[in-house]
């Protein structure tokens, strides 16, 4: 008898048991615009700008990506121009900021973190299940006074990013991205809006990352979008070696 009126307790209980995850998935992509608008979309350029140092130093910001697996971080300051790519296999950066204007082979651990944000570029919940990605809802949660739905999502390889959407308009307003990186925990918090529409899907204009524990935040804002550009596949692939100089006679 306690059992059963425990259960019509939490069956009474404000939003309890109102969404399954499934549900909720389908309403993020349809607020998105809808899986066909989501799916037509190949190819995606950001450009805006990066406020750090609590917004004392700013620097350019383009991201390029390209399905299924391809994508390319640029971060522009004082003339010098800082390369995170993967081309699906093989990650790669150049770095000048610290002095290496070469370019360099990332680690494995590297290469799967760049490969998740090109496979999830318009969201971990859009095809969460042809990715192999699990998806639990976990009920609701006090997000900066919204009580926002969140979801697990859990990958192949066991990382896993929490999904917390806007209870009015399902979209992401926040996600929790857990990965273990070079044998450590790696916690990143990133915050969204001012959401806007490009070719008929919603994406957010203003990001805000920082690292579990610090305060040092990373305020993107996005000057533009454009879709379905046609990029040259050289920009993602690691830079062939440059020709020895032959010695003057």
């Amino acid at each position: 008898m306690h059992r059963i009126a425990a259960a019509l307790m939490i069956l009474a209980a404000p939003g309890a048991f109102a969404y399954t995850a499934a549900e909720l998935a389908a309403k993020n992509v349809a607020a998105k615009g809808g899986i066909d608008k989501l799916n037509a979309i190949q190819s995606l350029r950001l450009s805006g700008k990066v406020l750090v140092n609590g917004g004392t130093l700013e620097v350019g910001y383009t991201s390029l990506v390209e399905r299924p697996s391809a994508i390319r971080y640029e971060v522009q300051l004082q003339g010098l121009t800082r390369v995170q790519a993967y081309d699906g296999s093989e990650a790669w950066q150049i770095n000048p900021f610290q002095g290496r204007k070469d370019p360099e082979k990332l680690s494995a651990d590297d290469a799967k973190a760049l490969g998740e944000d090109a496979a999830d570029f318009t969201g971990p919940l859009v095809d969460y299940q042809a990715k192999g990605y699990r998806l639990d809802y976990l009920g609701t949660q006090d997000i900066d006074g919204t009580e926002a739905h969140k979801l697990r999502v859990t990958r192949a390889n066991g990382d896993v990013t929490y999904v917390y959407l806007d209870p009015d308009y399902f979209l992401e307003i926040r996600t929790v991205n857990r990965r273990i990186e070079h044998g450590v925990p790696n916690e990143t918090i990133t915050d969204y809006g001012d959401y806007e529409q490009v070719n008929g899907v919603y994406v957010p204009f203003a990001m805000e990352s920082y690292q579990k524990g610090s305060n040092d935040r990373q305020k993107l804002q996005i000057a533009k979008a454009e879709v379905n550009v046609t990029p040259d596949k050289s920009l993602f692939k690691f830079p062939a070696a440059r020709p020895a100089a032959v010695p003057a006679r």
